[in-house]
């Protein structure tokens, strides 16, 4: 039993990371009708921008032994910052332009943008991957043969954190009524006044900003940052975000928590090597079945 629930844990942990990328795919669509492919490098230069401020912070302070909670909670604004200007002037020089063209222009500018970018990481970086300096506590919380790291609890905390935040923040601000607003029927929001514009490079700012924070905190968790390192997350959480119903911000949560503890579980029962096996065969399976997600509308299916 407590095998089980280890994997639990472990499978809350990382389907926390995906519920929060799935999150910014999710938003972006409900808004335009479209998967922003680059979504998983904006939560590879959050981490990045985390692992440049600590290393900061380690040449030429000692906070981060001092005061390592004030050297984390930079990192993650610096995270946050980072991919929320990316976010910007994505949306204004790669999708805005094709906002009116068909809907494979700006997939196919999205994978460009997602290529370009983990490419100039590629460069810049050399190809090695950035070691995140050991600025977390050690040690972890025993319950009987369950060990649950301080780093993991970390990471759990600041997922759900996320996760509420944006959804008060889509359900009881006035922003927030205007991005639902913009979902629902953009040419009836503009003549009720509300900015279009505005409001859908608001609408990237927010998933920006938590795939920018995520990405610090992933980094940290594994302790590195490298230019690949958003690919396979990105992809996963794309599969959680159709999982729990595409354009559903419940649905995003529900799906990267379920596809989390599916890999946890696959991991015991096959095998580590099947763990991304079952996050398309999943993928496969709701899309034959139930193509709208666990709680996607049903009229989706013709959208």
């Amino acid at each position: 039993m407590e095998q089980w629930i280890q994997l639990t844990i472990d499978g809350i942990t990382l389907g926390g990371v995906y519920a929060c990328i799935a999150l910014g795919y999710t938003l972006v669509y409900g808004v335009l009708r479209m998967i922003n492919f680059a979504h998983g490098e904006l939560f590879m230069m959050g981490a990045f921008a985390g692992v440049y401020t600590l290393q900061g912070f380690q040449d030429h302070t000692s906070l981060n032994e001092d005061l390592p909670s004030l050297t984390i909670t930079a990192a993650i604004f610096m995270g946050i910052v980072v991919a929320v200007v990316l976010a910007v002037l994505m949306e204004r020089i790669a999708y805005r332009p094709l906002r009116h063209a068909p809907r494979l222009a700006p997939l196919i500018s999205a994978i460009g943008v997602s290529i370009f970018l983990r490419n100039v990481m590629l460069r810049y970086t050399n190809a090695r991957r950035e070691v995140y300096p050991d600025v977390f506590p050690d040690g972890s919380i025993e319950i009987g043969d369950v060990s649950v790291s301080y780093i993991k609890l970390f990471l759990i905390g600041m997922s759900i954190l996320f996760m509420v935040g944006l959804y008060l923040f889509i359900q009881r601000t006035k922003t927030g009524t205007a991005i639902r607003a913009v979902a629902e029927d953009r040419d009836t929001a503009a003549l009720m006044g509300i900015d279009v514009d505005r409001t859908i490079v608001l609408t990237f700012v927010a998933g920006a900003a938590l795939a920018g924070a995520t990405g610090v905190c992933y980094g940290m968790y594994v302790g590195n940052a490298a230019a690949g390192m958003g690919f396979i997350p990105g992809i996963k959480a794309f599969t959680a975000a159709v999982l729990g119903g595409i354009g559903s911000v419940p649905g995003a949560m529900l799906g990267g928590y379920f596809l989390g503890l599916s890999e946890a579980y696959t991991t015991k029962l096959f095998g580590a090597q099947y763990k991304d096996v079952v996050a398309f065969v999943l993928l496969v399976a709701v899309l034959i079945f139930r193509p709208w997600g666990f709680l996607g509308k049903r009229e989706d299916r013709r959208a």
